[in-house]
């Protein structure tokens, strides 16, 4: 299976969700199973690691976030089993893509995974102009939505 989560800038929601399921995939002994990558719908940090602020409160929780910035490519809609957009602009950004209608079943927002109290979420908010409670709240929703995505697509018998 391979997961790919995109937002905007691919330097703070996707390398967080990122992060945080390589992280469980390692515990959960999914490596085989699971693979996992983060883009994102504009190429503003190409080439750059996650924004220092939201490695600082992903260090805090024990995660390390590798990923480097990317753009999304219409390849990327071929590629991969499961695209999770971050929040709805660039859930459609990226059905832009998809002229053909061909991927849209394996599109899906990231909220649409979380639970119990996160279920009022739509989309997980931008951090980058806020501040540490931004990141604080990002990392809750992702924490909670990985969850759901192993509950719905890791090991059965884990």
């Amino acid at each position: 299976m391979k997961i790919l989560f995109v937002c905007l800038g691919n330097i703070c929601r996707s390398p967080a969700a990122d992060g945080v399921l390589l992280h469980r995939i390692k515990e959960l002994d999914l490596a085989e199973q699971i693979q996992v990558d983060s883009a994102g719908t504009s190429a503003y940090h190409e080439g750059e690691g996650a924004d220092r602020r939201m490695q600082e409160h992903a260090n805090k929780r024990g995660y390390t976030l590798p990923s480097i910035s990317r753009g999304f490519t219409k390849r990327d809609l071929e590629e991969f089993d499961l695209i999770i957009a971050m929040d709805k602009s660039n859930y459609r950004n990226i059905l832009k893509l998809d002229i053909e209608g061909k991927y849209k079943n394996k599109v899906k927002l990231f909220c649409s995974f979380c639970s119990g109290p996160y279920t009022s979420y739509e989309e997980v908010p931008d951090p980058y102009f806020g501040g540490a409670r931004g990141f604080e709240e990002v990392m809750d929703l992702v924490e909670n939505g990985v969850e759901g995505i192993l509950n719905q697509y890791g090991n059965k018998e884990r």
